[in-house]
Formats: structure tokens, sequence, C-alpha cells
């Protein structure tokens, strides 16, 4: 998954510098607006598109990789993909090749009006919500790779049938092969969601239960064994905001009912949601309300 947000501007002055390439009519076999074949150190999308520049490409690319590890930048994340991963990269999306990585594996390259739009809607070739790196299991990535093979077969064998009954084979293998892939982007990011689900619900628990005592995104993480990463990806997706956030807004609430609610006094608030300085409460609880908690106090009395 995505480990590493790159700025924008990394290399490139900014986006709105960036440069995007067509599809490589001139690599293309009898007109037909797809290529597949093994990746190479040598392959371009134009003279003036050095691969490891960020640009961007209006056709699809589709890698499926049979070494690894290789690090891929799209749309200012990198991703990290390894033997039998796939990267599926979308037009329009930003995207680097790594110098230093060595591609090996197969490569589908399309342009998007190659296929019907019946076949496009079923495929989800536009759904930019969808996963980039996808890890198939094994069943999943065998049925991918003779799927993808039998396209290659379709389309490196260009004498056995007249041209347009050829071109009409190749998208029924095009599509035949974006099929399982659509399915594998869905199931993935449906099985991502429920990761992510179960995560920020452990999270949530558990900032109910210590939020008086733990204010800390790194000992949350630590005590339900995920990375910091995974539980500010799984907070953000259910929430949209960062898991600093989430426990520092559960302790302003906490500190609002008891200064609503009790009679104790605000030293004694600040103690009972974390915070034995009664300067550093009243600093914390400013910093979120704009007002004092004695003033937050008064209005409500």
């Amino acid at each position: 998954m995505a480990d590493r947000t790159i700025q924008a501007g990394d290399g490139d002055g900014g986006v709105d510098g960036i440069r995007t390439f067509p599809f490589p009519v001139e690599l293309s076999v009898g007109g037909v607006g797809m290529q597949v074949g093994p990746m190479g150190t040598g392959r371009t999308w134009h003279a003036d598109a050095p691969l490891h520049r960020v640009h961007r490409i209006d056709f699809h690319v589709v890698m499926l990789f049979d070494d690894g590890p290789v690090r891929h930048m799209i749309d200012f994340a990198e991703y990290e993909a390894t033997a039998g991963d796939v990267l599926w990269i979308r037009p329009g999306q930003v995207h680097r090749f790594s110098p230093a990585s060595g591609y090996r594996g197969t490569v589908l390259t399309m342009q998007p009006g190659f296929l019907p739009r019946d076949t496009v809607e079923a495929t989800g070739l536009y759904r930019y919500d969808l996963p980039p790196l996808l890890r198939p299991d094994e069943p999943r990535l065998a049925a991918i790779r003779a799927a993808l093979a039998q396209l290659r077969r379709e389309y490196e064998d260009a004498s056995t049938l007249p041209s347009a009954l050829h071109t009409s084979v190749l998208r029924h293998a095009l599509t035949a092969f974006l099929l399982r892939l659509a399915h594998l982007a869905t199931t993935s990011a449906e099985a991502a969601r429920l990761t992510a689900d179960t995560t920020f619900t452990l999270f949530r628990q558990a900032v109910e239960r210590d939020f008086a005592t733990n204010h800390s995104v790194s000992a949350y993480a630590d005590a339900l064994g995920y990375s910091r990463r995974t539980l500010v990806r799984a907070v953000r997706a259910a929430t949209g905001e960062t898991p600093k956030g989430f426990i520092d807004k559960r302790v302003v609430l906490e500190a609002k009912r008891l200064l609503a609610h009790t009679d104790l006094p605000i030293a004694r608030v600040g103690v009972a949601v974390g915070f034995p300085d009664a300067a550093n409460f009243s600093k914390f609880f400013h910093q979120h309300t704009d007002m004092t908690p004695a003033g937050f106090r008064a209005e409500l009395r």
C-alpha cells in the first residue's frame, strides 16, 4: 500500500508543469489500441518522456510483476510491488518509474477508446477510487496470469486471422482479463475497507477506555499491534481526521461534560482528562474551543 507521500513539485516544478503523454501508437500492431509484452528498461512513451520523471499518460497501464521489490509513484504516493503483485495506472494519474528498480514481468498498455462503453463500465476502467496496487492470492494470481498470457498470445498472432477478426478477438481477450482484474480490485478495496473498519473500531474502543490517561497515537498503535501508518489510514478512512484529532476531540468532549455538569474545580477537571498541570489543560482546551475552561463554564451558567 502507499507508504510515503511525495510533494507535487518533486523534480517537476509543481503539478501544472507535469506533461501528459499519449498512447504510443507507433508501437502498436495493426492499429490496435493496446500493447502487451515484457517489461524492459528501454520502454518509453515518448522520446521526451524520461520515465524517472513525474508525468501523466492518457491510457491505462497494467504491470504484473515477476520480481521485486519495485517502488513506483502514483498520484504522489509511493507503492512497493513485488512478485505476483499488479499495478494498475489509469489515464490522467500522475506517476513516475523508479530508476533504481528492475521492472520484470508483463506490461499491458491500452487506449481508453479501444473497448465499447458497456465493457468500460463493467470493468471499472475509471474507478479511480480503487487501489492501484493489487495483491492477488494464489488462485486469482494463476487465473490473471493465464488470462494475460492468452491476451498476449492473441496480440502477437497477427497472421492466422483477418485483421478485423483479429481485433475482435483481442477485444474479447482483453475484456476477459480486465473483468478478472476489476473483480480483484473491487474485492481488494472491500477487504481493505473491512480491515480499516476493524482497525478503527478497535482504536475507538481503546480511546473510549483510556483517553483520560493516554493521549499518544503511538501508544495506541503499539497496544493494538498496528503500525502508526496503518492506524492513520484506518482512522482517516472512517472519520476523515487523524488519530490525534480523534483523541483530542474525545478529551475535549469529556472536559466539556465535566465543566458543564459538575462543580469540580477546573484543575480537577484537567486531571480527570489526563492533564495533571492546570496550565497545560487550559492551553489545550483553549486551542480546541477558542475558550478558556472558566469561560466555557461561565457561559453555561
